[in-house]
């Protein structure tokens, strides 16, 4: 008779009737991996707004939207819905780090080493310093003292950072009309490869939050099916179904495209 009334509440009221399935779902989420994809599943559009805060010229949406989905993968792991928060407050911090972290690691247009980016920002975090203190512009050895480095790394640092971004091939050169793409330029080899990852985008597009994350963690990340499992909590067997049912997915469309 209880669970009769109860029901109907719950059918007279969708708000209501949505938190108490939540609810449910986040007691059987350690359990069930189809409560845990459901609940990424419905929170994929709060990771969708915090990752369109992120946008800019140079990186696509659907990359960004990636991140934010491994963020809401960890978030989902790691809450505790007894401790009295709400989920969105507690996994906004893990999406908007896994953001910030994709673009301090990743957005370089000529990759460096990751121990050459620390020595960057060490530099950089030292200059800055010195400068204020001193009101010039530091020496070399100084920037050197203060960030802990020997003066042959702060200079590799410099030329790192003023190489990330590379010298215009429409730039003309010295004085010239010409310019270095008309003297070196030739037919690209990549428009198909273009093509076909333009291809494979958009059939992405249409796959869930969960089949995005484990195919961004196998072909990106470069992540064992193992390793994934651990990362998002399933089983090695489930993560194995999951990447057989993508990739089918993705193989369908592009052929029928």
């Amino acid at each position: 008779m209880e669970t009769q009334e109860l029901q109907g509440r719950e059918a007279a009221d969708p708000i209501r009737n949505h938190l108490a399935t939540e609810r449910i779902l986040w007691r059987r989420r350690d359990e069930d991996p189809r409560a845990k994809e459901e609940l990424i599943d419905r929170y994929l559009p709060f990771a969708k707004r915090l990752a369109g805060r992120y946008i800019n010229n140079r990186e696509a949406f659907d990359d960004l939207f990636q991140v934010a989905s491994v963020g809401l993968v960890n978030a989902v792991n790691r809450f505790d819905p007894d401790n009295g928060s709400s989920f969105a407050a507690f996994a906004s911090p893990t999406i908007n780090g896994e953001l910030k972290r994709y673009f301090r690691d990743r957005i370089w247009l000529v990759r460096v080493p990751r121990g050459i980016q620390e020595e960057i920002h060490s530099v950089d975090r030292a200059s800055e310093e010195l400068g204020a203190e001193l009101h010039r512009r530091p020496t070399r050895e100084e920037v050197a003292n203060r960030a802990d480095l020997a003066p042959s790394q702060v200079d590799e640092a410099i030329r790192a950072k003023g190489d990330r971004i590379p010298v215009s091939l429409d730039l003309p050169v010295d004085g010239e009309e010409r310019v270095p793409a008309n003297r070196h330029g030739a037919e690209d080899p990549g428009f198909r490869l273009f093509e076909e990852k333009d291809e494979i985008r958009r059939a992405v597009h249409d796959l869930t939050g969960t089949e995005r994350v484990v195919l961004r963690l196998r072909f990106i990340e470069d992540m064992t099916q193992t390793e994934i499992a651990d990362r998002i909590g399933f089983s090695q067997m489930h993560v194995s179904r999951l990447l057989r049912r993508t990739l089918g997915k993705l193989s369908s469309r592009t052929t029928a495209d």
